[in-house]
């Protein structure tokens, strides 16, 4: 029954899975691939769908009742022996398997059209076999056209296989090359359950299971596998979500307790001559969000607590303002402030903002990338240590050994979510327990900053400065000239343009168009009349701020550029976006792009370029017909763009189409991720496990007392690494 090498009566749900009997060594190593490496792992290897094979029926049956089965799709599981297969040729000269099931009451045929030669060689005369799909009648006899099937033997004829909710689990191709398909992964999650589910203990407390209606664990976990019902398996749902949800919120509870009570932290002590000479200087009002924002930072800022603080607004809100002011607080006080950019270019458009915006202060701005040459790097990294160098603007640069702040007090962190959380602690180690501010120009919904960053303050900027004036269209490329057309007449009236690819030179594997080699035709053939730029990642840095400064200054009209400038100088004078090969882009980044235009007061312009094949429309022209998947998710997205300029809706949107792991681009690191729990779905559990954990944190921090027992072993088993041991008795 296991490995000899474990006793029988030793083995648990915390033994190593290569002790079960079936999995061994070999097998064991790729379960491991995929996260099982105890018998307590099978127990939460979550289905990746289920197919329902309840409704077993015989030929005979269905034959008396075809007419209720007509057209209708019903699908049904047939259980029956192999009594022949043999390959035929339709009339056009296309292979045909058709393998004939026996049940005792009649012949059913199953036939497949490709993989010929595959399935030939799963079955052999006298398999006993249940096969799924939906019927039809063909040539007098029923027939299943590329069914679903199992094996099966006399004795479990109707088992965990067919006859009932059955559980599909996700395998991997090593998986199956050894044996572990999803039949065998069900058999072996079966037999832990069979034998061990006894040995799971409740983790919950009983207040919690009964306020909200959660089944017992044990229940959960036998019916997420093996349903008697939907009911059943709804039910086990909720729970298995609900308890991931909840673990996760007490620990976010936890290390917000902790910041809160335990952490010593900078305590800035006025607002001096650089905040107050910085606001009689500033161009513009303020917003009242931005003053709400400023209010809560500040009122973090003289705590002798760290600040721990998440700043989230849409394009154009004015995130940078309040991130600078925070930033004098610091210096006004004595102390350094850091600020990292995710890229090069980025950290050069702060750094040039900042020096115009504190041209007449007395404050000393840097910049530290590691394209400086290496006497202006020199320079740099002294005036760091020195404390010369107040406010200095960086990429990763500044995480590097060599630079040594003198009195690092504030650490703002620019598009967060492109850094890891390495990066980020180890700037943050730069300082002596520095107040933190998190900002994103990438709207965050509501569920995923509970999720990612639930131990922080958030603050947002609801609030726009003005009212933003952008229309947005979608174009096919056929119709391309129409927006040169539309783009010459407004630039002939002052106006000035962005357009935007998503290469910087033409690759053969992709056939989207390029930066370089469309600067050149539209120069030279499209736009000679005007003064044309061109911009991309790959140009120096000195090159590139004087051309953003050219284009701010109006000496070039139109703007070829890549994705760099998503973030970049305010420029109310352009009001036209063109985004070529739209469809390749996210929506988080069509919106960042488009947030460069309707900055000002004129009416601007945003065009979304795509394929025409993309845009066949009906007969009533309204609605979008679609090739594939991919092509209709495209243009949901682009839909989406259209419909609204609210950052904060699109983010929602692209949190369900692309779901939480995908939602940035890239994959985060350490991102959590779920077994069970969906928070683009499930934003109701995650409100109720928020506010349960952060109230049992805050009514019993230690989780000391009796009844929360199971959950305090259950919490320190999850997240043993995470939790601050010493602090939790």
């Amino acid at each position: 029954m296991v490995n000899t090498s474990v006793k029988k009566g030793l083995i648990t749900l915390e033994s190593d899975i290569r002790y079960l009997k079936g999995v061994g060594e070999k097998r064991s190593l790729a379960l491991r691939e995929i996260g099982i490496e105890k018998l307590m792992d099978l127990l939460y290897y979550a289905p990746a769908k289920y197919i329902d094979r309840s409704t077993v029926v015989n030929v005979a049956s269905l034959k008396r009742k075809w007419w209720e089965f007509s057209y209708k799709s019903n699908a049904v599981t047939f259980i029956g022996k192999v009594v022949d297969k043999k390959t035929l040729i339709s009339s056009g000269g296309r292979q045909i398997l058709e393998v004939v099931i026996d049940d005792g009451t009649g012949k059913l045929s199953c036939t497949w059209f490709n993989k010929i030669e595959y399935f030939k060689r799963q079955f052999e005369i006298g398999d006993l076999v249940a096969v799924f799909g939906k019927p039809s009648v063909f040539k007098g006899r029923i027939n299943i056209i590329h069914p679903e099937f199992d094996f099966l033997t006399e004795a479990d004829s109707i088992n965990i296989h067919t006859g009932r909710i059955v559980p599909v689990y996700p395998s991997t191709s090593k998986l199956k090359s050894l044996g572990l398909n999803t039949f065998k992964l069900r058999e072996l999650i079966n037999f832990v359950i069979d034998n061990y589910i006894d040995h799971v203990e409740e983790t919950l407390p009983e207040g919690i299971l009964s306020k909200y209606g959660l089944v017992p664990l044990k229940f959960a976990i036998r019916s997420i596998h093996f349903p008697e019902t939907y009911d059943e398996l709804r039910l086990a749902l909720k729970r298995l979500k609900f308890e991931e949800l909840f673990f996760l919120q007490l620990l976010l509870a936890r290390k917000h307790y902790e910041l809160k009570h335990f952490e010593k932290g900078i305590s800035f002590k006025k607002i001096g001559e650089l905040v107050h000479g910085f606001s009689k200087i500033l161009p513009f009002k303020l917003t009242e969000a931005q003053r709400r924002v400023i209010r809560d930072i500040w009122n973090d800022m003289k705590s002798d607590k760290p600040m721990n603080r998440l700043l989230q607004g849409d394009v154009g809100s004015g995130k940078t303002i309040v991130a600078l002011i925070s930033m004098l607080i610091a210096v006004d006080n004595g102390y350094q402030s850091a600020f990292m950019a995710p890229t090069e270019i980025l950290a050069e458009q702060h750094y040039v903002t900042f020096l115009n915006l504190l041209n007449s202060l007395p404050v000393k701005v840097r910049l530290l990338i590691g394209s400086l040459k290496p006497k202006e790097k020199e320079k740099v990294l002294g005036e760091i240590e020195t404390g010369e160098a107040q406010i200095i603007i960086g990429t990763h640069a500044l995480i590097q050994e060599r630079v040594n702040f003198k009195n690092l007090g504030l650490v703002v962190i620019d598009e967060q979510h492109r850094f890891g959380v390495m990066q980020r602690a180890m700037l943050i180690e730069k300082g002596y327990n520095p107040d933190v501010l998190i900002m994103t120009a990438t709207p965050i919904p509501r569920t995923l900053a509970l999720t990612l960053y639930g131990d922080l303050d958030v603050s947002i900027i609801d609030e726009m400065p003005r009212k933003r004036k952008v229309k947005t269209e979608i174009v096919p490329d056929t119709e391309k000239e129409k927006v040169y057309e539309f783009i010459r007449s407004k630039v002939k009236e002052g106006h000035q343009a962005y357009i935007v690819y998503p290469l910087i030179e033409e690759s053969e594997k992709l056939d989207f168009e390029s930066a370089i080699e469309n600067y050149v035709r539209l120069k030279n053939e499209v736009f000679p009349e005007f003064n044309l730029g061109l911009i991309h990642g790959r140009m120096p840095g000195t090159e590139r701020q004087e051309i953003m400064l050219a284009f701010k200054e109006g000496k070039i009209q139109i703007l070829i550029a890549t994705t760099v400038i998503e973030v970049g100088i305010d420029i109310p004078n352009a009001t036209i976006m063109v985004i070529e090969s739209a469809e390749r882009f996210g929506l988080s980044q069509l919106h960042q792009l488009r947030g460069r235009i309707g900055r000002g007061e004129r009416q601007s312009y945003c065009f979304l370029i795509v394929k025409s094949s993309l845009l066949r429309k009906t007969s009533n022209d309204a609605l979008f017909e679609f090739e594939d998947v991919e092509e209709s998710k495209a243009m949901e997205r682009l839909k989406i763009i259209a419909s609204t300029l609210d950052g904060f809706k699109i983010a929602e949107k692209d949190l369900e189409l692309r779901g939480p792991g995908e939602f940035f681009g890239t994959r985060q690191s350490g991102f959590v991720k779920f077994k069970f729990a969906d928070i683009s779905i499930d934003k109701d559990l995650l409100e109720i496990a928020r506010r349960e954990a952060f109230e049992l944190i805050k009514q019993d921090p230690n989780l000391s007392k009796p009844e929360n027992a199971p959950l305090k072993k259950e919490f320190l088993k999850r997240y043993s690494e995470e939790v601050n041991l010493a602090k939790i008795s």
